[in-house]
């Protein structure tokens, strides 16, 4: 896979408080990459570094294969984003807006700009001012100007911001559809973390300025750690958790009064079957209930600690 936005031994300080501490990930083209952290944690500070609005301490960010700090602008070529709210022109129109922010670009022609509104379902408000604009449409304007150069990487801070249901599931489906089809690796911060879920290939997580690492949507919610939670239905819950209790100690998580929930190994269950087989309790179903991400992030971070 090829390495679209490198980031290597990343450091940066405000006064002596160390707010980004020797943090490396690498984001391929074609995915959509999550950055994940609690508040405070350092994203929006890596972001402002790769997109040149903060100076880098140490540590090294390639763009497409260009170094950013020795050529900026080259690399800065295949770069878009948003970073908080999109800055526009308040009292000229959408299309205007992006018609300015296309002569900072080479090739940038009408045409380009008549795909990227439809892209974002603004065609139809194109001709308005900007100030007539609900957030969430701001938000989609940004989201045009940002493509219109064709970036090879495209980085969101919180683009869900503003947007109602429809438009989180529009936003997504739009991400996905430039990663996936137009090899665009997209960086995507946020706090909605359901919806990460549901949009990324790969999540990064960071706490309090240290990058804790990267993992897919499946190995965090799936197998991660090597155990899962398994749910056995059962008829005879005293007796089940009687009897477990002793052969998996510590695996027992919750229990109902038709159910028993263990966490243990995929190669564990058949011996719980057996187990509990033997002494006559009778299984009605085994079920993998899945962890959310919000469940996992809370762990990983130890519950959404911010910086002190």
């Amino acid at each position: 896979m090829d390495v679209a936005l490198g980031i290597s031994h990343l450091n940066k300080s405000f006064g002596k408080k160390k707010i980004i501490d020797d943090v490396s990930f690498e984001v391929y083209s074609g995915e959509v990459f999550g950055f994940l952290g609690p508040n405070g944690a350092g994203k929006t500070t890596t972001i402002k570094m790769i997109m040149g609005f903060l100076s880098v301490d140490s540590g090294a960010i390639t763009i497409n294969g260009v170094d950013h700090l020795k050529h900026y602008e080259k690399a800065m070529e295949n770069i878009g984003g948003i970073v908080e709210n999109p800055e526009m022109y308040k009292d000229l129109s959408g299309r205007v807006n992006l018609e300015m922010y296309a002569r900072l670009h080479k090739g940038v022609t009408k045409e380009r700009i008549r795909e990227v509104l439809t892209l974002v379902g603004m065609q139809e408000r194109a001709e308005e001012n900007v100030k007539k604009y609900s957030l969430g449409m701001k938000q989609r304007i940004g989201l045009a100007q940002a493509l219109l150069h064709r970036p090879k990487v495209l980085i969101l801070d919180e683009p869900t911001n503003g947007l109602d249901p429809a438009g989180i599931h529009e936003l997504r489906d739009i991400l996905k559809k430039l990663a996936h089809e137009e090899n665009v690796a997209v960086v995507v911060s946020s706090h909605l973390l359901s919806e990460m879920q549901l949009m990324c290939d790969r999540v990064g997580i960071i706490s309090r300025g240290k990058f804790l690492g990267v993992k897919t949507i499946e190995e965090l919610t799936g197998d991660s750690t090597g155990e899962s939670v398994y749910h056995f239905v059962v008829d005879n819950v005293e007796s089940a958790k009687t009897l477990l209790s002793t052969a998996y100690a510590g695996a027992i998580r919750t229990c109902t009064d038709t159910s028993v929930d263990l966490a243990i190994t995929r190669d564990g269950v058949p011996n719980v079957i057996r187990v509990m087989a033997t002494k006559g309790i009778n299984i009605y179903g085994v079920t993998k209930l899945e962890s959310s991400l919000e469940e996992v992030f809370l762990e990983i971070t130890g519950g959404g600690l911010t910086i002190e």
